[in-house]
């Protein structure tokens, strides 16, 4: 299984929104980071956008952030956003399939139970897992000024408070 980049590009814009949760984000800052192009982003941003995963505001200080809380964003219902619209395989394209072995295919079966195991699985996470104690991600995508997602999403302030109170 391979996914799309438009798929790839949409995960990593959110990561990216997550991590800088506290401010607007740019299309360039998040193609900078990202390593893709602002125009195909723009692309993912727009179905982001329709489908309320981000919000976006137009204007000289507008860009892009999250519409919902990061942990309610969850990974199996971006990929169904994104991969959903192109069939797997032939058989799964109700308007285009020519496949001959159709009716009697036990690999369309197959193919779908697995496909159904995918997206199940991916079901089980949401934005605010991928990005949350992950410090190595946190540098890679943070802006600079912004705060650290840390423990339980908590800021520099409670976080510290919290490491006192667990006496580590």
């Amino acid at each position: 299984m391979r996914l799309t980049t438009r798929t790839n590009l949409a995960m990593r814009t959110l990561m990216f929104c997550a991590v800088n949760g506290d401010r607007i984000v740019r299309k360039h800052e998040i193609a900078e980071a990202c390593n893709a192009s602002e125009n195909h982003l723009a692309q993912v941003v727009n179905t982001l956008a329709q489908r309320g995963f981000i919000e976006t505001q137009r204007g000289r200080s507008g860009g892009l952030r999250l519409a919902r809380p990061m942990d309610q964003i969850g990974v199996g219902e971006v990929l169904r956003t994104f991969e959903a619209v192109l069939p797997f395989v032939e058989c799964l394209d109700g308007d285009n399939n020519t496949c001959p072995l159709c009716d009697a295919c036990r690999f369309r079966d197959a193919i779908e139970a697995a496909l159904e195991a995918f997206y199940t699985a991916m079901d089980r996470h949401s934005v605010g897992d991928l990005v949350r104690d992950n410090d190595a991600l946190e540098h890679l995508l943070r802006l600079p000024g912004a705060p650290r997602i840390g423990i339980c999403g908590a800021g520099p302030r409670a976080r510290a408070t919290l490491t006192a109170d667990l006496d580590v």
